[in-house]
């Protein structure tokens, strides 16, 4: 019978995931198939259910439910427990696991970009459900500070709990940086603009924005405007989709030219 793997959101339309996992599926000979679930919060604990007992084979989580699905989850990895954030879901035994493959997408996203930040100082804009992860990433790389700004101030005073190395800004207070990481949703609109002073930032920055779709968001065009390096989240969709694949198969797939051909347009 063929294997069912989702992609768990609100909203997914413009997910990637089913596109990039299809195509592994086909490569590697594995009879599935992965399709893209619209969900509500209250629909978790029934989907959850259906792993259990082996409807679905396991599902990644994108927002807003990073967070919300941990209660109905039976154990977590260590990765997951030290972030309080699940975007891959799988079976083992009779448990449900939530792992996070977040952490290792955005920081070998820096790698494969040849960018080195030990000693750096980053500047997180946003506590959203990928903030953790990054945090965890840039901790593990050995940045030399790490700065967090997010329009709804208790939200960082939150993080501040579990990452107590994280400092706090204000919305409005401006900083200089290293790289500066768009963890929020603005850029999904065109209209979308994040609090940043263009004209006050000296030298050549990183500006990563963990939005991919649009591949150009407002905040990226201003950097490259200004001849930063910009960087869009599709890499890191590859490499946190490449780790999630390996747990639910134990096949790494390859990142090659046929696989970055398939996904050229999208």
């Amino acid at each position: 019978m063929s294997k069912k793997f989702l992609i768990l959101g609100n909203p997914v339309e413009h997910s990637l995931s089913p596109k990039i996992h299809n195509f592994w599926f086909k490569k590697y000979n594995i009879d599935a198939i992965y399709e893209k679930k619209e969900a509500k919060e209250i629909e978790l604990p029934d989907i959850v259910k259906e792993i259990k007992e082996g409807k679905i084979d396991g599902a990644n989580v994108t927002v807003p439910f990073k967070q919300k699905i941990i209660p109905h989850l039976d154990d977590l990895s260590e990765r997951s427990k030290n972030t309080k954030s699940v975007n891959t879901i799988y079976k083992n035994g009779n448990k449900i696991i939530g792992d996070n493959t977040d952490i290792y997408g955005f920081a070998q996203s820096l790698k494969n970009n040849s960018l080195n930040l030990l000693d750096k100082i980053a500047l997180i804009i946003g506590a959203g459900g990928v903030a953790p992860s990054i945090i965890t990433a840039l901790e593990n790389i050995g940045v030399k500070k790490i700065f967090i700004k997010n329009r709804t101030y208790k939200k960082i005073e939150n993080l501040k709990k579990e990452f107590p190395r994280i400092e706090l800004l204000e919305w409005d207070m401006h900083i200089n940086f290293d790289i500066v990481i768009n963890a929020t949703s603005l850029g999904l609109k065109e209209e979308d603009k994040i609090n940043l002073n263009f004209d006050d930032i000296n030298g050549q920055k990183i500006f990563y924005d963990t939005i991919y779709n649009p591949p150009m968001t407002n905040f990226l065009k201003k950097a490259k405007e200004k001849e930063h390096i910009i960087i869009n989240g599709k890499l890191m969709l590859f490499l946190q989709a490449q780790k999630a694949f390996e747990i639910w198969t134990k096949i790494l797939p390859e990142l090659n030219e046929e696989f970055l051909e398939h996904l050229k347009n999208d």
